[in-house]
C-alpha cells in the first residue's frame, strides 16, 4: 500500500475516533459544570465553571487556541468552540469534515456501507444550525455524534477485508483512544481536584461517576468491582484491565495485533511493532498500588508520551506523508 493511502486510512480512522472522544470530553465537562457547589458564592461558582472547562479544554489539548480566541469560559463559547469552530483542529466539525476528506481521497479503499455512513454523518452535522444547541439538547447532539462513530465502527468491522486497510484503521483508532483514556483521567485526577480535602467528598463521587459514564463504563464498572467509586479502582479499571475495551491495556493488544498483522501480511517487523509490545508488556506486569506509589501522573504522562512516539514511528515505518 502507498503511504499516502495508509496516512489517510491511519487519519481516517484517528479523526473518527477523536470526534467520538471530543463529543464525550464535552459531556464530562457539562456534567461537571452542572454539580452544585454547597460552600459556593456567585463569584466562587463563576470561578469554578472557568475551572472546570479550563480542565475540558486542556485534555482536548485546545486550551492555548481558546484563550487566543476569548477573554473568558462560558458555557456557550466553550461548547462552541470544541463543536463548530473550523479554525479549531480537534473540534467535532473539523474531526467529521477531515475524516469524510480522507474517505473521499481513498474511496477505493473503502466499503460502500463505511462511505455511506461518513457522508451521511458530515451532511447532517452541516445542516445543524449551532445557534440551535442550548443546554437542553447538547446531550442529545453528543449523543448522535457517539452514535454516528459507533455506526462507522460497526461498518468497519463487519464489511472490510482483513487486509491492510482494516489494520491501518485499527492503528488510528486505537493509538487515539488510548491517547485520549490517559489524558481524560490525568486531567480528572490532577486538575479537577487539586485540593486533597475535596477527596472521597460528594463532588468527586459525582466527578468519578461522569468519567466513567463518559467511556461508557459506569455499569461495568460496578459489575466487575461490586464497589463505590475509589480512585484506584476506576484508575485500575482505564488503565490496566484488558477486558474494559477502552482501557489502555485493551488499547495497547489491539495496537499489538494491527503491527503483527502488518508485519505478516508484508512480511516486515517494523520498529514499531517492539514499541507496541514494551508499552503492552509494561501495562500487563504494572499494578495500580505500585502506580499510585510512584505517581499516577507521572504514569500517565509516561503513556501518552509513548503514544504519541508510536505515532511517529508508525508514520516512518510505513512512509506516511502529508
Amino acid at each position: 500500500m502507498l503511504g499516502r493511502t495508509a496516512n489517510d486510512l491511519f487519519w481516517l480512522s484517528r479523526y473518527v475516533e477523536r470526534a467520538e472522544n471530543m463529543a464525550r470530553l464535552i459531556e464530562v465537562g457539562f456534567r461537571i459544570v452542572l454539580v452544585p457547589r454547597q460552600d459556593a458564592s456567585h463569584d466562587s461558582d463563576e470561578g469554578t465553571l472557568q475551572h472546570d472547562w479550563l480542565s475540558t479544554l486542556q485534555s482536548g489539548g485546545c486550551d492555548a487556541l481558546y484563550c487566543e480566541k476569548y477573554d473568558s469560559m462560558t458555557t456557550r463559547d466553550v461548547v462552541n468552540f470544541l463543536v463548530f469552530d473550523s479554525s479549531n483542529p480537534s473540534s467535532i466539525r473539523t474531526c467529521l469534515s477531515t475524516a469524510r476528506r480522507n474517505a473521499r481521497a481513498q474511496r477505493t479503499a473503502l466499503t460502500r456501507e463505511m462511505w455511506e455512513c461518513l457522508n451521511s454523518s458530515w451532511i447532517e452535522f452541516e445542516a445543524i444550525d449551532p445557534e440551535n444547541i442550548s443546554s437542553s439538547n447538547l446531550l442529545k447532539l453528543l449523543d448522535w455524534i457517539k452514535e454516528r462513530s459507533a455506526a462507522y465502527r460497526g461498518a468497519l468491522l463487519n464489511t472490510i477485508l482483513r487486509n491492510d486497510t482494516f489494520y491501518f484503521s485499527q492503528l488510528g483508532t486505537f493509538l487515539e483512544r488510548s491517547d485520549n483514556t490517559a489524558r481524560i483521567l490525568d486531567v480528572k485526577y490532577f486538575v479537577l481536584l487539586p485540593r486533597p480535602e475535596m477527596v472521597g467528598s460528594s463532588v468527586d463521587n459525582t466527578q468519578w461517576s461522569a468519567i466513567l459514564r463518559s467511556v461508557s463504563a459506569h455499569r461495568s464498572y460496578r459489575w466487575v468491582y461490586k464497589d463505590t467509586y475509589r480512585a484506584s479502582g476506576i484508575a485500575d479499571f482505564l488503565i490496566l484491565n484488558p477486558q474494559m475495551p477502552r482501557s489502555l491495556n485493551s488499547c495497547y493488544g489491539e495496537i499489538t495485533t494491527a503491527i503483527d498483522g502488518l508485519a505478516a501480511l508484508y512480511q516486515h517487523k517494523p520498529g514499531s511493532a517492539e514499541m507496541a509490545r514494551e508499552t503492552l508488556k509494561l501495562l500487563a506486569h504494572s499494578d495500580i498500588d505500585s502506580i499510585f506509589r510512584t505517581g499516577l501522573h507521572e504514569f500517565l504522562t509516561g503513556l501518552i508520551g509513548r503514544t504519541n512516539a508510536l505515532g511517529i514511528q508508525i508514520s516512518e515505518d510505513y512512509h506516511f506523508t502529508g
